[in-house]
């Protein structure tokens, strides 16, 4: 934080009406007592009637009565932005998370004294669960995936140098690729997705001049192991707009690419069809009519998947109705699976008193 907006933060901090001591701003503010006194002085040049209370319980004072201009927000527009907040705090990864706290304080502080208790409120009444595991997808982890504090640090050096119309040079490493790679990348966009940040740019060619990209492509953030913002000037686009990667676009690519190396057919009924387009991932795989004599009105649907064991896992929670077609040589392994399901039932139903 830079030491104008250092300044406004304390008058904002102050503008609560109790006293503060120069050690309890100087952690907030993550600077020293020495930097906290100076800024003190500074603003009571320029007028601020901040008063200094000496003793054992003394520190700064803000008088009384004093108030910032007051941001034109109606209701709607500020409650607006402070849901935006919390939903950003129940993220795992946090792009300038230093910021997040200090941004709702000022928007709260610096509204009419009408609305400033009606906005305190709703951040007490306002809220968003975390977003749940996923059990029924299992990946690949990268090494280094999960460490939080890399990962914001990779999208907030992301995002400045986007904002900046720089280039990044960054690490990536893909568990599916099984190696690192070292990249010039040009920041076009960032996105969200189930708890997971992706980064979207273009690689540029060895003299970093051009892009070597015919389109867009994502780094996921967490697999991001190290991330510098270059002095090379990298412009966005006019054209590029971060609608363009939505809607999982990107996981409809990849999964056709998954399907051409791995193929998986399961052959279901058109309501598990109907169950499973629904969902975010499966939803993109290809469904077809069967085509098989007697089949009626069954489907087959392709995915790409080499991992038995998550097969299986989706073949269990369809039940009744779904058939593995291929591959061939993982058949006889979940029908033994299902025959020591059953076998685990009828032992059960033959044990139970008379």
């Amino acid at each position: 934080m830079n030491r104008f907006g250092r300044a406004l933060g304390i008058l904002l901090f102050l503008r609560g009406g109790r006293t503060v001591s120069a050690s309890e701003l100087a952690r907030r503010f993550e600077v020293s007592p020495r930097t906290i006194y100076r800024d003190i002085e500074a603003l009571s040049a320029v007028g601020a009637p901040i008063y200094a209370e000496v003793g054992r319980a003394g520190g700064f004072r803000l008088l009384d009565g004093y108030f910032l201009p007051p941001v034109m927000f109606t209701l709607g527009e500020a409650t607006s932005l402070l849901i935006g907040l919390a939903l950003l705090d129940r993220l795992r990864a946090k792009p300038f998370a230093g910021e997040l706290e200090t941004a709702a304080a000022k928007l709260v502080a610096a509204l009419p004294s009408h609305l400033q208790t009606t906005l305190a409120q709703a951040r007490r009444l306002i809220g968003f669960e975390a977003i749940p595991s996923d059990l029924l997808h299992p990946e690949l982890a990268a090494p280094g995936e999960g460490d939080e504090k890399a990962e914001v640090g990779a999208i907030t050096t992301f995002l400045q140098a986007l904002f900046a119309g720089r280039a990044v040079a960054l690490t990536y490493h893909s568990p599916y690729r099984g190696r690192e790679e070292a990249q010039a990348v040009a920041p076009y966009g960032v996105f969200g997705d189930r708890d997971r940040w992706y980064l979207v740019g273009r690689r540029l060619d060895q003299d970093a001049t051009t892009v070597a990209d015919e389109k867009p492509r994502l780094w996921r953030a967490d697999r991001v192991l190290a991330i510098t913002q270059q002095t090379r000037l990298a412009p966005i686009p006019p054209t590029f707009d971060i609608a363009q990667a939505l809607g999982r676009v990107w996981l409809g690519e990849a999964m056709a690419t998954w399907r051409a190396n791995a193929p998986v057919a399961i052959r279901m009924t058109s309501a598990q069809a109907e169950r499973l387009r629904q969902d975010w991932y499966y939803g993109r795989a290809r469904f077809e009519p069967c085509g098989e004599p007697g089949a009626g009105d069954n489907v087959m649907m392709t995915i790409g998947e080499s991992d038995r064991d998550a097969v299986f896992a989706l073949l269990r929670w369809l039940g009744p109705g779904a058939v593995l077609v291929s591959p061939v040589e993982w058949r006889a392994a979940f029908a033994a699976e299902v025959r020591g399901m059953l076998a685990s039932y009828e032992d059960a139903s033959s044990s139970r008193p008379a």
